[in-house]
């Protein structure tokens, strides 16, 4: 077995973190598996080079940083193209946080390297380009996020024609039990204590609104060619079953595993060969299952994913740009938790049925969006 060389963008974020881990055991295992040839950062020089000390051949970037430093190779605005075009590497894991992860796929696929993507921004915002892009390189796209790695094994298996329905699970987060006084008050801090995954604190808020779940909707529908319609959501507080595909016969086929993302991060490393993941097997015996309809009072930004996905790209764009800005308020104590799904709905109602053709296209909607969005978070702030 060939090892594969790997360059992970974002190496000090959750995503980054666990796919060294990932790394790091395969190899242990099965020594020379995988290479790993670059890492990036936006700002944390000393969780970078924790990262490579153990890949000492690896290249470094800090995209965050303006001026040199000591032992990293690239810096500054365009750290990425040179970490990129430097390094060589068969396959992208892009860990990158945010919108700004966009720029580091397109960057990726246009040097032709596969892309292992746990960037969700990437595909709600841009993912007809990204389509083009890898359609022109021949870069294959493999999704990490554990409920897309996880339709991404069943529609391979299945095949496409005999698809009905997809559905995604959500935990249902912090908040699934609680009255809708609790969520009016609820703090950052408890939004962000998700009770099942290891996550970055933004998408733990997103987890806790169901948010990440409006984008996950959103991903799949772009992903797998289906309509918002065909897509449901269920609320499955164990996380275990992370995505079911409803055949046209009725059946339903299930992907279950432990909640860990080393092993979809695991799956995406070796895909297209499929080997044994260094990690425990899901063992059934004594587990019971639950799901649920998430209660649409509670969880509004689910709906609102579904009405950004049908006005268009333009409107996805405007959903998470709306988003983003609306957890930075909330972390930062201006507005309350039920005002997020607030901020979303008015930046949607202002109306995105536009096309955006590239990348600076893209963009000028998102920051349209965030200017609509910050205008609303200082009504409510004041």
């Amino acid at each position: 077995m060939t090892s594969k060389s790997v360059l992970i963008l974002g190496a000090t974020g959750s995503i980054g973190r666990q796919t060294i881990e990932f790394i790091d055991e395969a190899n242990r295992l099965s020594p020379g598996s995988f290479a790993v040839v670059g890492m990036s950062a936006h700002t944390d020089v000393r969780g970078l080079m924790e990262a490579a000390r153990s890949y000492p051949e690896a290249k470094t970037a800090l995209t965050g940083l303006a001026g040199p430093a000591e032992g990293v190779d690239f810096t500054g605005p365009c750290a990425l193209e040179g970490l990129i075009q430097g390094c060589a590497a068969e396959l992208a894991v892009n860990g990158i946080a945010g919108s700004q992860g966009l720029r580091a796929s397109v960057l990726v696929l246009q040097a032709g390297m596969d892309l292992a993507l746990a960037n969700k921004e990437s595909v709600v915002m841009g993912w007809a380009l990204l389509e083009e892009l890898a359609a022109a390189s021949g870069s294959k796209i493999i999704p990490v996020d554990s409920e897309h790695a996880a339709l991404f094994q069943l529609v391979r298996r299945i095949g496409g024609p005999s698809i009905a329905e997809l559905t995604i699970t959500a935990s249902g987060g912090p908040f699934r039990d609680r009255d809708m006084a609790f969520l009016r008050s609820a703090k950052p801090d408890e939004a962000a204590a998700h009770p099942v995954w290891k996550m970055g604190r933004k998408i733990s808020i997103d987890s806790a609104s169901l948010a990440n779940k409006g984008l996950e909707l959103i991903e799949a529908s772009r992903l797998y060619g289906v309509e918002e319609s065909r897509i449901r959501v269920l609320i499955h507080p164990q996380s275990l079953v992370h995505a079911l595909v409803r055949t046209l016969d009725g059946s339903l086929y299930a992907q279950l595993s432990l909640p860990d993302m080393r092993i979809p991060i695991g799956i995406a490393l070796s895909w297209p060969e499929e080997r044994p993941l260094p990690f425990p097997s899901l063992d059934l015996a004594g587990k019971s299952l639950e799901f649920s309809d998430p209660d649409p009072e509670r969880f509004p930004l689910l709906s609102l994913a579904r009405e950004a996905l049908r006005q268009g790209q333009a409107g996805t764009i405007a959903y998470n740009a709306a988003d983003e800005e609306a957890v930075a308020a909330f972390d930062s104590g201006r507005i309350g938790f039920m005002d997020m799904p607030l901020i979303v709905e008015k930046v949607l109602a202002s109306g995105w049925a536009y096309p955006a053709r590239d990348l600076s296209g893209i963009f000028e909607f998102d920051a349209a969006a965030r200017r609509t969005a910050r205008s609303s978070i200082s009504e409510i702030s004041r």
